[in-house]
C-alpha cells in the first residue's frame, strides 16, 4: 500500500491523528517538500513526534524516476506531503503511477491553504474562481520574462465577481514575497495599460496556521511595502464582495474602510 499523508500548514503538529497513525505503522517513510513547505518545523523534530527516520526525495525522484514506488510492492510506504494531498498534480501522478503498478493507495487528508484562506480572511469559500500561481521572472534569450497568467487569472475572476487566490511561487533557495507578487502583478498590469490595477483591493497572507500570522488587506500598490514576516506567503485578489465578507476584512485584516466601500455587491 502506498499511503499519501497531507502534513497540514505549517508544523509537525498539524497532522492528523489518522496520519499520524499510518506514519508510525509504515514500513518506510519518505517525504517531499519542494511543492509546498513547513516553515514551522525541521526534519528533526518531524523524526522526533513521529518517532521515525524519513528520507527526504528530490524532485527528480518525485518527477522523473520515483523508482521508491516500487517498495509499495510489498511494503506500506507513506509519503509525506505539506499540506493536503491530490492538491498538487505531482501527487496525482504519483497515485495514477502506482494504480497503474498493481499498487493500492490511500489518502489522508490534512489542512491546506486552499480550505484555510476562507477562514483566515472571512471570503466565502464558494466565491473563489480560478487560482494561479505568481512565478519568478525568468531569462530567456537574453530578455527578463514576468509572466501574465496570474494577472490574466486575476482579470477573468474579477469579471465574473469571483476571489483569486495566488500561491507565490516556490523555488530551491528563494520562496517569493507578497511584496515580490504584488510588483509582479503590477508590473504585468502596467504594460497592459491597467494604471488601475495597483489601487485594486488584496489581502496578503503569511505564516498561515501559525501562532504570529500575518493578515493584511488593503490597496495591492501598499501590500509592495507592507512587512509581512518570513514565509510561507499567499495572496488573494478579491472579486465584489458580500457586506459580511466586507466586514471580515475589516476586522480580521485591517482593511481601509474608504477602500472596503467600493466593493460591496
Amino acid at each position: 500500500m502506498l499511503f499519501f499523508v497531507g502534513l497540514g500548514l505549517y508544523d509537525e503538529r498539524d497532522i492528523s491523528v489518522k496520519g499520524l497513525d499510518t506514519v508510525r505503522s509504515a514500513d518506510v517513510v519518505y517525504a517531499e517538500f519542494y511543492t509546498s513547505k513547513l516553515m514551522g518545523t525541521s526534519i528533526e523534530r518531524l523524526e522526533r513526534l513521529y518517532g521515525r527516520e524519513i528520507e527526504i526525495l528530490s524532485r527528480s525522484e518525485i518527477e522523473v524516476d520515483p523508482s521508491w514506488l516500487d517498495d509499495a510492492r510489498e511494503k506500506n510506504v507513506a509519503l509525506l506531503v505539506g499540506g493536503d494531498p491530490m492538491i498538487s498534480t505531482t501527487h496525482l501522478d504519483l497515485r495514477l503511477r502506482a494504480i497503474e503498478m498493481g499498487i493500492d493507495t490511500r489518502v489522508i487528508h490534512a489542512s491546506n491553504i486552499a480550505s484555510a484562506v476562507p477562514g483566515i480572511t472571512g471570503l466565502q469559500n464558494y466565491r473563489f474562481g480560478r487560482s494561479a500561481t505568481v512565478p519568478f521572472p525568468h531569462i530567456a534569450r537574453g530578455k527578463r520574462i514576468v509572466s501574465s497568467t496570474p494577472y490574466d487569472a486575476v482579470k477573468d475572476n474579477l469579471i465574473r465577481d469571483l476571489h483569486t487566490l495566488l500561491y507565490l511561487d516556490i523555488q530551491e533557495g528563494r520562496l517569493m514575497s507578497i511584496n515580490e507578487a504584488a510588483a509582479l502583478l503590477i508590473e504585468v498590469a502596467e504594460g497592459r495599460g491597467d494604471s488601475g490595477f495597483a489601487s485594486s483591493l488584496a489581502v496578503g497572507i503569511a505564516r498561515a496556521g501559525s501562532e504570529d500570522m500575518c493578515v493584511r488587506a488593503g490597496m495591492l500598490s501598499d501590500l509592495r511595502t507592507y512587512s509581512f514576516g518570513p514565509p510561507l506567503h499567499v495572496m488573494v485578489i478579491p472579486g465584489r464582495l458580500h457586506f459580511m465578507e466586507a466586514k471580515a476584512l475589516r476586522i480580521l485584516a485591517g482593511a481601509p474602510e474608504e477602500l472596503l466601500s467600493g466593493y460591496v455587491l
